[in-house]
């Protein structure tokens, strides 16, 4: 059996202590040896035998380390990136990959230069239902698809003191946050679309950075739009798709974050199932209508680990591709553009 990769982990805030300190943790094949957290020893107690570091430029110096995982503000993935590159490490950056695209194609070059594995956390390609969507539409259930919605609601009126997501900085607010998501999903689907056209609003008292967005992609014969919002109380579907012969309705998020929040560990059995009453509604509208409720795939983020040591280790195609992180934050800056120019644009 290989010995285990040595994993660096840089910030232990939301990011690295709910997703990738647990997902990390629970894979034989990755050993989580260090972790940057500047301030408090939550993350030595909750795991003893990582070396707790104060600073990140000990985690780009330490030999020992073959990945590095970047779990900090937005603002700073890029700078800590390249280092962690320069200095001979794989890489994992935590969504969204870069503040710009200039800086996503700077990181790719240095990454062929340094010949070592870059990626991005795009863990809700592992949602269940998100891939229970892409079974629907693999084996055309719908018939054609002619419209896709997607979103995330959230009712938070209040503003969260001293959250950076939620300050007038590059890299700020939903679109950078939840819209990494639903642009990737989208994708994933559907590939580039032609144009892009974003409405986005700051709409709760004192917001200064986007609360909410309304994204439309456009491609032939297919409609797609994707939303988040901070006021919404009593939430729409998460996932709606219209087709020629049918219809799919989904309700409520895939259960794997609220359990990575409450401590359970992604090792346990029957992990990422979703029960019953929450899978969604999937309608054939043909002669006689019907409708049943439609299994929800299991979600499996501890499948993005997997293959990252299986790319690091030449086993494996990388799953998540930083040209395809790249393509989101293109697409996040034309939305921004969009906005501000209040008109359809390219996608180029």
């Amino acid at each position: 059996m290989a010995n285990p990769l040595n994993v660096g982990l840089i910030g232990f805030g939301l990011a690295g202590r709910v997703f990738h300190a647990p997902l990390i943790h629970a894979n034989p094949d990755l050993r989580l040896t260090h972790i940057v957290q500047r301030h408090g020893n939550e993350a030595g107690k909750k795991y003893p035998q990582a070396k707790l570091l104060h600073n990140a430029d000990e985690v780009f110096t330490e030999k020992s380390i073959d990945l590095v995982v970047i779990a900090t503000p937005n603002s700073s993935h890029f700078e800590l990136a390249a280092k962690a590159l320069r200095a001979g490490k794989h890489v994992v950056v935590d969504k969204p990959f870069t503040i710009t695209s200039a800086d996503a194609d700077e990181l790719i070059a240095l990454s062929h230069k340094m010949g070592r594995v870059l990626s991005v956390f795009q863990n809700r390609r592992w949602d269940g239902d998100f891939l229970t969507v892409r079974q629907i539409l693999d084996q055309k259930r719908l018939g054609r698809l002619a419209e896709y919605e997607s979103r995330f609601d959230r009712f938070r009126p209040a503003l969260k003191p001293g959250a950076w997501r939620e300050e007038a900085i590059p890299g700020s607010g939903v679109l950078f946050d939840l819209g990494a998501h639903l642009i990737d999903q989208a994708i994933v689907l559907f590939g580039r679309p032609q144009a892009i056209f974003a409405d986005l609003r700051s709409q709760r008292d004192q917001s200064v950075a986007v609360d909410s967005f309304e994204v439309h992609l456009a491609y032939p014969a297919l409609k797609v739009t994707l939303k988040a919002g901070s006021l919404v109380c009593e939430p729409s579907p998460r996932f709606t798709l219209y087709g020629t012969e049918g219809s799919y309705l989904k309700l409520g998020l895939d259960p794997q974050e609220e359990a990575l929040k409450q401590g359970a560990s992604p090792a346990q059995p029957h992990w990422g199932i979703e029960p019953k009453q929450a899978w969604g509604t999937l309608t054939n509208c043909n002669a006689n209508l019907a409708r049943e409720k439609h299994p929800t795939l299991a979600g499996c983020y501890p499948e993005y680990y997997k293959n990252i040591y299986g790319a690091i280790t030449g086993k494996e195609e990388l799953a998540v591709k930083p040209e395809q992180a790249r393509e989101i934050i293109r697409l996040i800056e034309l939305a921004g553009q969009s906005a501000r120019e209040k008109r359809w644009v390219p996608v180029n």
